[in-house]
């Protein structure tokens, strides 16, 4: 098996999650204000943030491609997990935060690959 393969295809799936998130972030996506307004955020701030979070989410996406660093792919697997939380707790059916484990589950994929860390100072690497 070929672990250096499936690791590049974690990056590139786990990137093309963030890219797409992002840049819906971007453009403050309209349907998304719920899932503030479910973690206690204003409408008014939702719009404030919502960039904010896209762009930071290009750039995690752009990280785990150039060089994956395991407490941002950590990040973005506790992200994926709780904005997928987010779905039921706005009232959604509780399918639509199992549709999302992907969301979660091919960052942690991909950081249990990369190796837990022995030290603090390896969570950076």
């Amino acid at each position: 098996m070929n672990i250096g393969l499936i690791k590049w295809v974690l990056r590139i799936a786990v990137a093309g999650e963030f890219i797409g998130h992002g840049v819906f972030a971007l453009q403050q996506k309209a349907g998304w204000g719920k899932y503030f307004e479910a973690a206690g955020i204003s409408p008014d701030s939702a719009m404030t943030l919502m960039p904010i979070i896209g762009a930071m989410d290009l750039l995690l996406a752009l990280l785990v491609l150039i060089r994956p660093i395991r407490i941002a792919v950590l990040w973005m697997a506790f992200w994926g997990f709780w904005t997928a939380l987010l779905r039921p707790l706005a009232g959604e059916p509780v399918w639509d935060f199992v549709e999302r484990w992907a969301n979660w589950g091919a960052p942690l994929a991909l950081l249990l690959l990369m190796g837990g860390p022995s030290s603090w100072k390896e969570c950076f690497k």
